[in-house]
């Protein structure tokens, strides 16, 4: 009987470890980059808002929080899921737009990319991808997509600065 507890001790203290370090894989580290306290400008150096990007819940979320210079608000939650090997975002603003995103890092670019939505004028994606920088800033393009991958518009480009204590 003593031995019963023993090894139930055993496995319940590796089962907490394995607990606490769900989300403790280099996969779970590929977006950090983006993580910190950014002032976003467009290419020519004009303020376009502030974007705060933390890592919670044990390492398992990024969220964001984004203030444009205008009125536009939003606020996002990215993971890595391990069941497909997928980085996912999901969107949502002030204005009730949301997105969903999927993806993975590619040659050090995280790119994601929505399923086919369909409008008037056709089918089409979206796509998101951040890139370091050689100076420690981060660019995030958004591009759209025909479902053939012809690029149809740039729908935006930020160029993510760190915000200077």
């Amino acid at each position: 009987m003593k031995n019963f507890y023993i090894v139930f001790l055993l496995l319940f203290t590796m089962s907490l470890n394995a607990q606490q370090n769900n989300c403790g894989s280099e996969k779970h580290n590929e977006f950090d980059f983006w993580i910190g306290s950014w002032e976003v400008f467009d290419e020519k150096g004009k303020l376009l808002g502030t974007n705060t990007i933390t890592k919670k819940y044990d390492n398992c979320v990024l969220t964001e929080s984004w203030v444009s210079s205008g009125k536009n608000k939003g606020t996002s939650i990215n993971f890595y899921n391990r069941n497909d090997n997928s980085w996912n975002q999901i969107w949502v603003d002030n204005s009730g737009y949301t997105l969903s995103l999927k993806g993975k890092l590619e040659n050090g670019v995280m790119v994601l990319k929505s399923d086919i939505q369909k409008n008037k004028k056709g089918n089409y994606y979206n796509q998101i991808s951040w890139t370091l920088n050689n100076d420690e800033s981060v660019t995030q393009l958004w591009e759209v997509f025909s479902e053939k991958h012809v690029k149809i518009s740039e729908a935006f480009k930020g160029i993510y600065k760190k915000k200077l204590n």
